[in-house]
């Protein structure tokens, strides 16, 4: 009797024990999930006492100076910042300057049919040609610059006097016409590289007009002048090793 009451004694602590453990587990666990993850599906897991715990977010750590971005951070960045961006000048494409002649613009010889005895200068102003008539149905042709719209002229004269590198004094009329746009010219400019006549100059009769070279030889097949034909410096050099005063000058 004894025995069997010691034995039932002993047992007290083990159904204690086994009793808090049934207490402590009626209750299941919270369930521990993602900031990043949905929550309402984990309420299906066990019914409306689950309540998921959700660790706050941590605050981003300051980026290092040469710590790279992640593949997903480059493709999240917003397209109108890239957009925005200032390309450096040293990216930038040059802008594309005109230095060079046009080659149907370089002198050659072309056949040429005309009335006109051979060492006639004769000008077609709309296709920007100057011929200098050689006889045999053939003429030297060169290319130039003409009088820009309100300058255009006709007219047959000869040349009266010539000159390598020119002074060049603006007439009173275009000194009137730069200053209402606020360019001031000089009274006159001696002859050189710097000046607008160029290498040589072929004066025509009691005119203002003259067959000229330019500084700016990327104006020939232009109407850019005052009314002056414009060769580029070789050519007006070469042509004027070809032509005499008293040559016939034939402007269309």
């Amino acid at each position: 009797m004894n025995k069997m009451l010691l034995l039932a004694l002993g047992l007290i602590p083990a159904f204690a024990t086994m009793a808090q453990a049934n207490d402590r587990y009626r209750e299941r666990p919270p369930v521990i999930v993602s900031p990043d993850l949905a929550a309402p599906w984990i309420l299906q897991l066990g019914g409306a006492n689950v309540r998921p715990v959700v660790y706050p977010t941590r605050p981003e750590k300051p980026r290092g100076l040469f710590q790279p971005r992640t593949q997903r951070e480059v493709q999240r960045r917003p397209q109108t910042a890239r957009q925005g961006m200032v390309q450096p000048a040293s990216m930038r494409p040059n802008k594309v300057v005109r230095s060079q002649i046009e080659p149907q613009f370089l002198p050659q010889t072309v056949a040429y049919e005309t009335k006109h005895a051979p060492g006639t200068i004769v000008i077609d102003t709309n296709n920007r040609f100057l011929y200098l008539v050689t006889g045999n149905g053939q003429a030297r042709r060169y290319g130039v610059g003409v009088g820009k719209p309100g300058f255009e002229w006709a007219g047959t004269h000869k040349v009266t006097r010539k000159a390598e590198w020119p002074r060049w004094v603006p007439p009173k009329e275009m000194i009137a016409r730069e200053a209402a746009k606020g360019h001031f010219l000089p009274a006159s400019m001696d002859g050189g590289p710097a000046n607008p006549l160029g290498a040589r100059a072929m004066y025509l009769g009691s005119t203002l007009y003259r067959i000229h070279g330019t500084n700016a030889p990327w104006t020939i097949g232009s109407a850019v002048s005052s009314g002056c034909i414009r060769m580029r410096n070789e050519d007006v050099v070469d042509l004027y090793e070809r032509v005499s005063v008293g040559t016939k000058v034939i402007v269309m």
